[in-house]
């Protein structure tokens, strides 16, 4: 049997970790914790505040809000968050996590690095120094996971010359998949074709570019979604979280890139998958469309639903009744936990069996062989 892959898991970065991992230069700029006099530590960039650290357990969505409402209310904290995590950031607790699950790999997402990259985003050094700081961390971490944890790097676009050291480095340490925003690259869409020595240096190194949940720059004006909440997420970042997503491999797909590099594979993770089916529909019936209606021929070889067919692969969740989006769209899903975060489970495999899709040879993609395309297929059997 193939091997069953969880495609969403969060590793929890140690405290120091951007300081002991960062360049000797870039020190200053270094993400840290620090814990205030009513016992709640934060992630910090100087002395402002970007993430709260909260109690994540999985399946308690409940719990958390308590414990951020009584930051709210000026209550002291209940929990000493570096004891508490502790087992979230260790390889080998990680591994003994996965036997009890029933997982034989998991892919691995930043925690707090999901959080910081919009608060920094005037700030292309601390960015990139935060970045590697956590890539040089993976790659440890990593070589500890006996081929079982794959880590994913933190990378960004908007340095040519420092992405593309990065992945050297990354697939030289076994790293098979790189954390990106779907957003505009210093104002130029992802398809801009001076972003083209970009896309070739994944494909070139092998590692797969992925989206995920993440506080990344938004696809509407920041005028529809308020101010930000201190330690909380905006409403509407959660309604719209897969629009980015979709906007990002739209453009990948309608303009050309996933044509000229038909060896680049897209991984969506944590930005639901409900929406993949209708959005078939809506590529196929837009291009078709306009096509026609421009009096242009087609610029595609193919249509864009078969591009996102042979290239992307989408996580779903038990709730989203994977079985019945693979009717409409195909073999491109994948299983997920989003352990130890507190929207995820400890019991996925049990989860997704009780929504009607069950390990086997007819699930094998969406059970770990998807994932493992993701991953180039280097994975532990």
């Amino acid at each position: 049997m193939s091997p069953l892959i969880d495609s969403d898991t969060h590793l929890f970065e140690p405290s120091g970790m951007w300081q002991e991992y960062a360049d000797p230069a870039d020190r200053d700029v270094a993400l840290h914790m620090a814990t205030d006099e009513l016992g709640y530590t934060w992630l910090m960039f100087g002395d402002r505040r970007l993430s709260l650290g909260g109690p994540h357990r999985p399946g308690d969505v409940d719990g958390i809000g308590v414990f951020r409402q009584r930051l709210v209310d000026g209550l002291p904290a209940e929990f000493d968050l570096a004891e508490f995590t502790a087992s979230y950031s260790d390889p080998d607790a990680r591994l003994r996590q996965l036997d009890r699950a029933g997982f034989d790999a998991s892919i691995m997402f930043p925690n707090y690095g999901i959080s910081w990259e919009r608060p920094l985003q005037h700030d292309l050094r601390a960015t990139l120094a935060n970045m590697t700081a956590w890539n040089r961390w993976i790659v440890e971490v990593a070589a500890r996971g006996k081929g079982r944890l794959h880590p994913v790097a933190h990378l960004s676009l908007r340095d040519p010359v420092w992405l593309e050291a990065q992945l050297e480095t990354l697939a030289e340490g076994g790293i098979r998949l790189g954390l990106i925003a779907p957003a505009l690259v210093n104002g130029r869409p992802l398809s801009d074709p001076d972003l083209d020595r970009s896309w070739a240096a994944f494909v070139d190194h092998g590692i797969t570019p992925v989206f995920h949940v993440a506080n990344q720059p938004r696809p509407f004006d920041e005028a529809w979604y308020g101010e930000d909440m201190e330690g909380g997420i905006s409403p509407m970042s959660v309604v719209f979280i897969w629009t980015a997503a979709a906007l990002a491999v739209t453009d990948l797909i309608l303009n050309g890139v996933m044509e000229r590099y038909p060896e680049l594979r897209i991984g969506i993770m944590e930005l639901s998958a409900r929406w993949v089916p209708q959005h078939f529909q809506m590529m196929d019936g837009g291009y078709r469309h306009t096509a026609r209606f421009n009096g242009e021929s087609t610029a595609l070889s193919m249509m864009p639903s078969e591009y996102f067919r042979r290239q992307v692969r989408v996580a779903a969740f038990s709730y989203e009744l994977p079985h019945r989006l693979m009717r409409g769209a195909g073999d491109v899903f994948m299983a997920c936990s989003d352990y130890p975060h507190t929207e995820g489970t400890q019991t996925a495999i049990e989860d997704y069996i009780a929504s009607g899709i069950e390990p086997g040879e007819t699930t094998a993609g969406f059970f770990g062989g998807n994932a493992a395309f993701l991953l180039g297929e280097r994975i532990a059997s």
